[in-house]
Parts: C-alpha cells; sequence; structure tokens
C-alpha cells in the first residue's frame, strides 16, 4: 500500500514537471527568434535548456552538400532536406529547410529553390537524432539517412566547425514551392495522471483488503 501511494505521488511530480516543460516549450516556439547559438555557447547547448527556441542565422548554403533524411509526415513519405549553411564567422549549422514528396527528392526536380548568396533563415533549434530511425540505421555510405544525426552527416558530407543542433525551418516559401517548411511537430505523451490515478487505486484496495482481513480475523 505504501508503495503505491509513493508511486502515485511520484507521478503526481512528474506530472507537474511535463506541464511546466510543455509551458517552457509552448512559449519558445511562440518567442520572437534570437541569434542562433554561436561557438562560444556550443559545449552548454542542451535540450532541456534549448530544444524548440525559435531562432535565426544568415549564411549561404552549400547545396551540393544537401542530405535527404526519410521523412512521414501530414503531407505524406518524402524527405526532410538537410543542407548546411556556413556564416559569416566560417561556421556551420546544419538546416533542415522542409519536406519534398518521393517523387521530387532529386535536386534538378526542385532546382529554383537551390538559392544563392547570402539567405536568412528562421525556425526551431533541435537536437540531434543519432543512430536512425524507422528501425533502421542510418547508412552513411550509401547516403541512406533515417534519422537527423548531426555528427554523422556532418562526417560524411565533410562539414567543419558544425554546430550540435539543427535548425527545423519555418514556413516562408521557397521558390517553386519546395521545400515545404515549418512541420515541425512538437508534442509531448503527457500519461502522468493516469498513471498517478491507477497507484492510487491500488493502494486503496491494498488498503480496503488489509482492513478485510484485519475485520475477519478480528471477528
Amino acid at each position: 500500500m505504501v508503495a503505491f501511494f509513493a508511486l502515485g505521488s511520484w507521478q503526481v511530480q512528474r506530472l507537474f514537471w511535463k506541464l511546466e516543460l510543455i509551458a517552457r516549450v509552448d512559449a519558445r516556439v511562440h518567442a520572437e527568434p534570437v541569434p542562433a547559438p554561436p561557438p562560444a555557447e556550443w559545449p552548454g547547448i542542451s535540450a532541456e535548456k534549448d530544444e524548440y527556441r525559435r531562432v535565426t542565422t544568415t549564411g549561404v548554403f552549400e547545396h551540393e552538400k544537401e542530405v535527404l533524411v526519410q521523412a512521414v509526415t501530414e503531407r505524406g513519405a518524402g524527405f526532410w532536406v538537410m543542407t548546411p549553411i556556413v556564416q559569416d564567422d566560417r561556421s556551420t549549422i546544419l538546416i533542415n529547410r522542409g519536406f519534398v514528396p518521393l517523387d521530387r527528392r532529386d535536386a534538378a526536380a526542385r532546382s529554383q529553390s537551390r538559392t544563392s548568396g547570402v539567405v536568412e533563415v528562421i525556425g526551431l533549434l533541435r537536437m540531434p537524432e543519432p543512430g536512425g530511425g524507422f528501425l533502421r540505421s542510418n547508412d552513411p555510405t550509401a547516403d541512406r539517412w533515417y534519422s537527423r544525426d548531426v555528427v554523422a552527416i556532418a562526417k560524411a558530407q565533410d562539414l567543419a566547425n558544425i554546430a550540435p543542433y539543427f535548425i527545423d525551418a519555418d514556413a516562408t516559401p521557397h521558390p517553386g514551392g519546395l521545400p515545404v517548411g515549418g512541420l515541425t511537430v512538437v508534442s509531448f505523451r503527457n500519461s502522468h495522471l493516469v498513471y498517478a490515478v491507477t497507484w492510487y487505486v491500488l493502494a486503496l484496495l491494498s488498503a480496503a483488503g488489509i482492513f478485510v482481513v484485519y475485520r475477519s480475523r478480528a471477528g
């Protein structure tokens, strides 16, 4: 009984932590964009403190080093177009420019969007997704990517001085309409209330069971 009650109380604490996290992230997503963290701040970047911050950067895209990462979105199956952008200080940030469908994966099919010169990107700071996804591991040698693994992509594309995060670009349209940005899904699973009620009910049933046994023995 005591253990069930303690577990229920722990889930209540987790519930309030999750609600606070959701509120913090919601505030970040809707805040005015701030400059993307520069190299001096990279060692302190963390998911809890920085993920989903709305940031901005300017630089020149290296389209020849883009990588396509498998994606499933509200628009169907396709790919994220991950393109490095080189900033004035020569540091690099990997930009998720947005989604392209399966039949537009070839760069030639969306040549209008391969803009040259200095551009501005506004979007959400995201943490790397190492290893892979869709129950498959990334295969850099075959140029098959299932997750947005910044370290692995940087190594495969020979990207130097790269940020330990990537940016999901916002819905600002590109020439030709592709890629489609602004498709970041911000959601957090929150079942702590259900778990708390379950543990408290079990604690109550345990207490009732102990009472029944005690009464039967006393009688």
